[in-house]
């Protein structure tokens, strides 16, 4: 494209080509006349002389053998738009490089996952949020409940239809599932169960359970965060709390979330995002059994294999040194 100070247009072009080839002038004397480098009247006058236009000439080579195909790229659309997902998770799902799936979102102007509306997927203007993270693993586990709808034996409305998945719910439902987390605040690493109410008994069993697993991987727990559901105000868990993570060590820290403030929670409220997407509602499952079944599988593949922006690329496994089957 010609730019705001070329000394030539194509019109002057033209007429610097026109004086050397049909007025016989030489190069330097044409370049004098139109104040250019010798070597540029050169290059117009063969250009004449060829029936080439005087216009600029895209520099884009007239193939690109090294182009990422255009099916592949239809894929990673599809997955962006379909999925809601990230360069890194594309890319480990496609087995393509991270910075092939970034040059085709840009190439297509998808704007970034973080400025777009989650229930719409409009993009929006947003703050670029303050990200944190304690040095090691243990100093902090965040902790939750995600709460399910039950799928009805034979699926629900997402299988059937609205009106077809309300015959098989009945006219009340069928109920929830409560999906207990315990999630590091360093590693990301998760240990979650799937159970059938969030009571206080039900919460301290789990945070027991929670606790081997860490131990386990080499993490001793010194703070837990959670919001304040009963199940986690209860005497039964604070108990269990100042017993310590070995049964008289010492005490775990209690920290609590700020009321309708589940940010403050933010590590395990995408993980619930995370786990929404791409396990609970990423297929159609005929019953709730047939859904739970599935995910001791997928919490597997999380911790072990799915990358993880939030640190580096990099799977909670692998922030965690001693975690069993950590090359798995």
């Amino acid at each position: 494209m010609t730019h705001a100070n070329a000394s030539l247009t194509p019109t002057g072009r033209k007429r610097l080509a026109e004086a050397i080839v049909r007025h016989g002038w030489t190069p330097r004397r044409a370049a004098e006349r139109f104040q250019v480098a010798p070597g540029t009247a050169r290059k117009w006058a063969a250009r004449y002389r060829a029936g080439l236009p005087m216009t600029d000439i895209s520099s884009r080579p007239h193939s690109s053998p090294g182009r990422t195909p255009t099916r592949l790229e239809r894929r990673i659309i599809g997955l962006r738009v379909t999925r809601r997902w990230g360069p890194h998770r594309i890319g480990y799902h496609l087995g393509v490089p991270r910075s092939t799936v970034g040059r085709v979102l840009a190439r297509y102007r998808m704007p970034r996952l973080a400025d777009t509306d989650q229930a719409t997927g409009l993009p929006v203007r947003k703050s670029k949020p303050v990200r944190y993270e304690h040095a090691a693993p243990g100093d902090l586990i965040h902790m939750d409940v995600k709460k399910l709808g039950r799928i009805p034996d034979g699926g629900g409305h997402r299988a059937l239809g609205r009106r077809a998945g309300r015959r098989n719910s009945g006219t009340r439902g069928r109920g929830y599932t409560f999906v207990h987390h315990a999630l590091d605040d360093h590693s990301r690493l998760a240990y979650s169960e799937i159970h059938d109410d969030e009571r206080k008994e039900t919460v301290v069993e789990f945070w027991r359970r929670a606790v081997a697993f860490f131990a386990e991987a080499g993490i001793e727990i010194k703070a837990v965060l959670t919001d304040n559901g009963s199940g986690y105000r209860s005497k039964l868990f604070a108990a269990e709390l100042a017993a310590g993570a070995n049964r008289g060590a010492t005490p775990i820290k209690h920290r609590r979330t700020r009321p309708y403030r589940p940010q403050t929670n933010g590590k395990v409220e995408r993980f619930n995002r995370t786990l929404a997407r791409e396990w609970a509602y990423a297929q159609t499952y005929r019953s709730d059994a047939a859904r739970a079944a599935t995910y001791p599988d997928w919490l597997h593949t999380y911790n072990h294999h799915r990358p993880h922006t939030g640190i580096d690329g990099l799977t909670p496994a692998q922030r965690v040194q001693n975690l069993t089957r950590n090359y798995t």
